[in-house]
């Protein structure tokens, strides 16, 4: 743990060595469990006060962070003043009061909470902070437990207690009359992915939002029917602003427009924007001003929600539209953002993107595996990648040795993750999943993910629709024209049916070169291999497709294997492991599968109910149908029926449901009716007639 003024920005533990600890913003969800205290059952504190919640409040820490025999809790409150949008809104924590003092560090904490003096009721979000009763209260620059930001149900006067929903009215109405007064930060925001599937596959825009997340069992508290939601990686430009997109189970966006369940965008973007201590851009608390503690007055506490979606609206996604894809991994082989499949077993260093457009530069080093009795294989693959846009920070990502595991070196010194798994740097954002796994989002919108696939790494880069034209190197000419993918540095273009050897030769060509490598050269192998001799190994000689012969036994074995990828076929013969084959063909399904989660779908947009009735269907994608229907004393009139069409049109606008009655049922009454009086009828004929039949019958009886 780290020495923290405010709780929202946390000291790393492996910077730049000789320089000193580097400070980096942290979004406190994004801090180590054991790095914070708890608030237990936090719904309860942030409710407290409200109708039929009171009774005691109870906190826990990890005693072995904060080593000390007494300690103090403390109340912080942060706030925003001045004017917004100017150089005088500032952002500020103030200490308030002590919860309790000198009392024994057992990692327990309860207490029946008390309305605040009315000086401190002004403040409605805050956080606990546990110090070391040797430090005075409010010092700052101390070893300290802080907990999540919160709302400050608790502390609030007997006003609240006495009608918190027309405390919360009173301050919901406040909030509106404000933020119809701020500037619309809403045109700016990039619009939402159409599906879950699109969502969680544009990795280098949007990033799983911690408070509705499907792989840690879908808690979504503020959005319930939604399985998970995504924020924007990158704060609007001008206003420091952030979008939120919620999917149900079967990958629908949920909007605003006709659930409170719906995503909402952010005023402040929850996880802050540079340079972080200035309004609205401060991590989670910005946002909490200006987007949450809002929902609780509007939504939790008072049923005035409309008013806070009104100005919260959902963004649909017709104006969407899918990063591009490209992909190298195995042996290793190369899918271009054009969609152009190719090998390239070279050894050394070569450029795998350039994008002129955002001075984007992505280079890769690739080294010769191993055959399983230890001699050097045919083939090489990724051993490190490098990463860098425009002056922004050097990221690069290696092999640890032969473990499997990957390091992250920044700007050529090693990072550590015991603290945090994210990191905001200097014009890219860094995550880091598991030590197998690493994603990098650059200010551009590009997204690079680094993992590790058997011996070698898989690389996915995805670039927004705003590179086309701007690219080339390995990954090709981004411009939906496969046929000019094999560009060399001169401008002539291979054809693509180039032969193996031919693409040998493209690659070779885009060689890096020593005064623009990007890559970190720290040992004697390094050097001595990627510094002092050729970046491409001219005397390392592949295994070529059109010289692999296999014997039937062979054969049958890699056919079962392969399942009839290429790829997968090529790395069994080239190392002579089917392991390695099998991870290649597993990255390469890997590839295919986000290719087609990235494929665009059309948006017709949201189609609302009309007044006076309903309508059925939450979905407005092309092929989806929405039916309507009128109140009780009113008749439709317009279509019952609307499809999206694949033109992105609806067949039908929403009907009107008109005063009087709705002569289509009252129809259906009718002739039901007469349908029922007709029936009646020719049942009562044929009884009477067969009744008489029967007497007929018996009278003619002896």
């Amino acid at each position: 743990m780290k020495l923290a003024v405010w709780p929202w920005i946390l000291m790393l533990l492996a910077t730049v060595p000789g320089q000193g600890p580097r400070p980096i913003a942290a979004h406190p969800y994004k801090v180590s469990e054991s790095e914070k205290s708890q608030l237990v059952n936090e719904t309860h504190w942030q409710y407290y006060g409200t109708s039929d919640s009171m009774g005691n409040l109870s906190l826990t820490w990890n005693t072995s962070v904060l080593p000390t025999p007494t300690v103090t809790i403390e109340l912080w409150g942060y706030d925003e003043t001045g004017e917004p949008y100017s150089e005088k809104w500032t952002a500020k924590w103030s200490y308030l009061y002590p919860l309790a003092t000198n009392i024994p560090n057992s990692g327990f904490f309860t207490f029946t909470p008390k309305p605040a003096p009315l000086a401190y009721q002004r403040w409605k979000v805050g956080a606990l902070r546990i110090i070391s009763s040797k430090n005075y209260a409010g010092e700052q620059d101390v070893l300290a437990l802080w907990t999540n930001d919160h709302a400050l149900a608790w502390h609030l006067g007997d006003d609240f207690r006495a009608d918190s929903v027309t405390w919360a009215r009173a301050q919901c109405l406040a909030w509106e009359a404000q933020e119809d007064q701020l500037p619309n930060f809403l045109t700016e925001l990039p619009d939402c992915p159409c599906t879950l599937a699109q969502a969680r596959a544009d990795s280098g825009r949007f990033f799983t939002d911690y408070g509705c997340d499907i792989e840690h069992g879908s808690v979504c508290t503020y959005h319930p029917g939604a399985v998970h939601c995504v924020r924007s990686v990158q704060a609007s430009p001008r206003y420091g602003s952030g979008q939120q997109c919620c999917y149900t189970e079967a990958g629908t966006q949920l909007l605003t427009s006709d659930s409170t369940s719906g995503s909402t965008p952010d005023r402040g973007h929850d996880w802050g924007a540079p340079p972080y201590r200035t309004p609205p851009r401060v991590p989670s608390m910005s946002h909490w001003l200006y987007d949450v503690i809002s929902f609780y007055y509007c939504c939790l506490w008072a049923p005035e929600c409309h008013r806070y979606m009104k100005r919260r609206p959902s963004s649909d996604c017709r104006s969407y539209k899918p990063p591009r894809l490209a992909s190298a991994f195995g042996d290793p082989h190369f899918v271009t953002f054009d969609g152009t499949s190719f090998s390239f077993s070279g050894h050394g260093e070569y450029v795998l993107l350039e994008a002129s457009l955002t001075d984007l530069r992505v280079q890769g080093r690739a080294q010769p595996g191993t055959m399983p009795n230890g001699t050097q294989a045919h083939g090489t693959g990724l051993t490190a990648v490098a990463v860098q846009e425009d002056t922004s920070d050097i990221l690069e990502v290696r092999l640890a040795g032969w473990r499997g595991a990957l390091e992250v070196l920044l700007n050529h010194e090693a990072l550590s993750f015991t603290e945090q798994n994210w990191m905001d740097l200097k014009g890219m954002f860094l995550s880091v999943a598991s030590e197998d796994k690493v994603s990098i989002m650059l200010s551009s919108g590009a997204g690079l993910e680094v993992s590790v696939q058997g011996p070698f790494l898989s690389l996915a880069i995805l670039l927004p629709q705003k590179f086309l034209t701007h690219t080339h190197g390995l990954l090709g000419t981004l411009n939906d024209n496969p046929s000019d993918d094999f560009t060399l540095r001169n401008g002539q273009v291979l054809p693509v049916n180039a032969s193996a050897q031919q693409v040998f030769q493209f690659g070779a060509n885009w060689t890096v070169y020593n005064t623009s490598s990007l890559f970190t050269y720290d040992s004697e192998f390094l050097l001595h291999n990627y510094v002092n001799q050729p970046k491409h190994d001219p005397n390392f000689k592949p295994l070529f497709p059109n010289e692999i012969t296999l014997s039937p036994s062979q054969s049958e074995e890699v056919t079962r294997l392969c399942e009839g990828d290429p790829f997968c076929m090529l790395d069994v013969m080239s190392t002579g492991s089917l392991s390695v084959g099998n991870s290649t063909r597993f990255a390469h399904q890997l590839h295919q599968d986000r290719l087609r989660n990235l494929q665009p779908v059309v948006s017709c947009g949201w189609l609302s109910p009309p007044s006076n009735g309903h309508k059925e269907g939450l979905k407005y994608l092309a092929g989806s149908v929405i039916r309507f229907g009128c109140n009780s004393g009113y008749s439709l009139a317009g279509a019952e029926i609307s499809t999206c069409l694949a033109d992105g049109t609806w067949s039908a606008p929403t009907p009107e449901c008109q005063s009087g009655r709705n002569y289509t049922v009252l129809l259906s009454i009718i002739f039901g009716g007469l349908a029922i009086v007709a029936l009646v009828t020719v049942i009562y004929v044929l009884l009477s007639r067969h009744r008489k039949g029967n007497v007929s019958v018996w009278r003619s009886q002896p």
